[in-house]
């Protein structure tokens, strides 16, 4: 069990003012809920509600601690830890928070797992929660191979509006007159499965876009997107984002913000774009989307009302002459001349597409606004103009509990302190924390999982770079492979090389996002098998594929090994491979003898100890992959899509997956 570090909370609502002065009412004021009102259109009262939140940050947790204990302590998951007795106590708030902190262990998704699968199935919400579970929320990360469940309640979604409307009130101060045209935002639904109960699971996104609060939302013109609802919740993603860029083409004028949630996403959008713009410019010009197309009678009614209006020969040639020209640097700021800024994640993996958005972009600010996961909304960006490489977010302190435990980095990598729990407010400066949440909707003391390095404070609030996930050495999209992902994979593939005579002697991976859709890229460097001799083995880099003396034998126990060890790795890799279309084909290059001593010795040169070095699963410096890449003899992609199908819970039923995407 981890234990807490003993802090005065009370010590630290004003510990940081002085780097960021509050305004004199925001100290003396009253809490707000724990839900406040917040209308977007009302900046500077979104703006001193933040204020409110972060200086008072210690007093608003303890509330929201003490809120979550009142509601739960009478749940079968922590009478286990508080036991009846304290459950039932008419002791203080404080004597209950430190009962809590005592008894109740930090904890990853195993330990909850058999709760949450129990209420899919059909047991009470009260397991876990004293208010009805509504959905499960299927997380990218994963257990079993599967997705992981996470909780949700209706009120959850109320939170996640509320912080969603304190996004434009923050961009308003740096950019001007985002109230006078529409964003151009590529947003997608998936596949969602009910389970044994009838629950629904889906995606976090998915859950928001489906519901009320997004269906529903009041005209606005900060929420006036060029994509009619529709053709956001088409479930054929391919169909989706024709119908999306369609419009997005057809409403070019009244652009301001571009985006889609992860920068991968985006670039997909471009890709599209360049592979599909002959063809929406021939619907530009028709004023109607192509029904052989955008099949989805929904999607392309509502697709066609946008275009009735402006069926423009002019504006298709316009177009032609952007997409048709030598080069598509910049080609987002042509297409768009009115926009702003590219609104995407670049921040954790998503930084690997920064120079292809800067590329596409042409000089667009990229900007990351908020940081949020399947558990909880956790912050905002209050600096959204700051270089990708410098983005912070702000926590805030009425989404969740929250709690770090301290992470030590050397040149082994890292180490969790087991046994040391610090508050939000306690966090040091330049320190990294592994993010443990306590929330509304049933998860205690919960491992994200996400490594976080406190950056500095906004008043009392700390404000924390985004690391990376823990563990995870390969990402392209919403795919998060472990370094105990990827060799159980790699070994399931290994026995196909015994036609070759070969075994496998070492191997690393990268993800190779210079073009799009990324994919994951493994060198292999092969050594002869005991007995029987095998081909010979040449070390010819200019021969790329004289592995063996049967070249077309070699290339199909290859192509099977890729395939292989794609079929080893989780759903949510699959998913994107099979459905998506976000990840390409898993490439193999096999090196020459002696590549991987190359890449130690270029490692020892750069500090490792000799002693203790260990081949790395994942390479990230150039110079590490121009090491193996210019030993590289064969190079061999994946011929077969994975098989996915949506997630099952013990009988649960899914919904039909349509479409792909790009």
């Amino acid at each position: 069990m981890t234990s807490t570090s003993s802090e005065n909370a009370l010590d630290h609502d004003h510990d940081h003012d002085a780097s960021s002065p509050a305004p004199a009412t925001a100290t003396a004021a009253a809490l707000p809920p724990m839900i406040p009102a917040c209308d977007p259109h009302d900046g500077p009262a979104c703006l001193e509600l933040i204020e409110v939140l972060t200086t008072r940050a210690a007093a608003v947790q303890r509330r929201v601690l003490a809120e979550v204990l009142a509601m739960n302590t009478g749940t079968d998951y922590l009478r286990r830890f508080l036991g009846d007795e304290v459950a039932a106590a008419a002791g203080g708030e404080d004597e209950l928070a430190a009962a809590f902190k005592e008894r109740v262990p930090v904890v990853e998704y195993e330990d909850v797992k058999p709760y949450i699968e129990r209420i899919a199935n059909g047991a009470p919400s009260s397991l876990i929660s004293s208010k009805p579970i509504t959905e499960l929320l299927t997380s990218s990360g994963t257990s079993g191979g599967q997705p992981k469940l996470m909780p949700a309640t209706e009120e959850e979604l109320d939170r996640k509006t509320f912080l969603y409307n304190l996004l434009v009130p923050v961009m308003n101060k740096y950019v001007e007159g985002l109230d006078e045209g529409r964003g151009m935002y590529l947003l997608f639904v998936k596949p969602e499965i009910t389970t044994a109960s009838g629950m629904v699971a889906r995606p976090v996104l998915t859950s928001y876009y489906k519901s009320r609060h997004f269906r529903r939302r009041p005209d606005s013109p900060y929420t006036r997107y060029t994509s009619p609802d529709a053709a956001i919740l088409c479930p054929d993603s391919r169909q989706s984002m024709y119908a999306q860029l369609l419009c997005g083409l057809a409403r070019r004028g009244e652009v301001l913000r571009v985006g889609a949630v992860f920068a991968s996403a985006f670039l997909r959008a471009v890709k599209f774009l360049e592979g599909h713009w002959r063809a929406l410019c021939a619907d530009i010009r028709a004023g109607r989307a192509d029904p052989a197309v955008v099949t989805d009678a929904a999607c392309r009614g509502a697709v066609d009302a946008v275009l009735a209006a402006r069926a423009d020969p002019d504006l298709a040639d316009a177009i032609a002459a952007e997409c048709g020209g030598a080069s598509w640097r910049g080609i987002v700021r042509r297409l768009w001349p009115r926009t702003k800024y590219i609104d995407v994640i670049v921040t954790g993996s998503m930084a690997q597409y920064i120079p292809l958005l800067e590329f596409y972009g042409g000089g667009l600010p990229l900007v990351s606004t908020m940081y949020a996961s399947s558990e909880s909304y956790f912050g905002i960006n209050l600096r959204p103009l700051d270089p990708p490489e410098e983005v912070v977010y702000t926590l805030l302190p009425n989404m969740c509990y929250y709690e770090f435990i301290k992470v030590e980095k050397d040149g082994d990598g890292e180490k969790v302190r087991d046994g040391e729990v610090v508050d939000l407010v306690g966090v040091e400066v330049g320190a990294y924390y592994e993010l443990v949440v306590t929330t509304f909707t049933g998860l205690y003391r919960y491992r994200v999982g996400d490594i976080l390095q406190v950056a500095g404070f906004h008043n009392a609030a700390p404000q924390f770079r985004f690391v990376h996930r823990r563990n995870v050495v390969l990402s392209v999209d919403t795919d998060k492979t472990s370094e105990d992902d990827l060799l159980r994979a790699v070994t399931a593939a290994k026995p196909l090389l015994d036609p070759l005579s070969c075994v496998l002697a070492e191997y690393t991976a990268y993800a190779d996002t210079s073009s799009i859709p990324g994919h994951y890229v493994l060198f292999w460097e092969l050594t002869p098998s005991p007995s029987p001799p095998p081909p010979p083995c040449h070390d010819d880099a200019n021969d790329a594929a004289d592995i063996g003396e049967d070249k077309d034998k070699v290339a199909h126990v290859m192509a099977a090994c890729c395939a292989a060890v794609e079929a080893g790795l989780d759903s949510v890799y699959r998913r994107c491979r099979s459905r998506d279309r976000s990840i390409g084909p898993l490439e193999i290059r096999v090196v020459a003898p002696g590549a991987f001593d190359a890449l130690m010795d270029m490692c020892v040169s750069h500090g490792s100890s000799v002693n203790q070095y260990k081949t790395p699963r994942c390479i990230k410096h150039p110079d590490a992959i121009a090491v193996l890449e210019q030993r590289v003899v064969g190079r061999f992609f994946s011929d077969a899509v994975p098989h996915w199908e949506p997630l099952k819970v013990d009988g649960a039923a899914a919904a039909p997956a349509t479409g792909s995407d790009q």
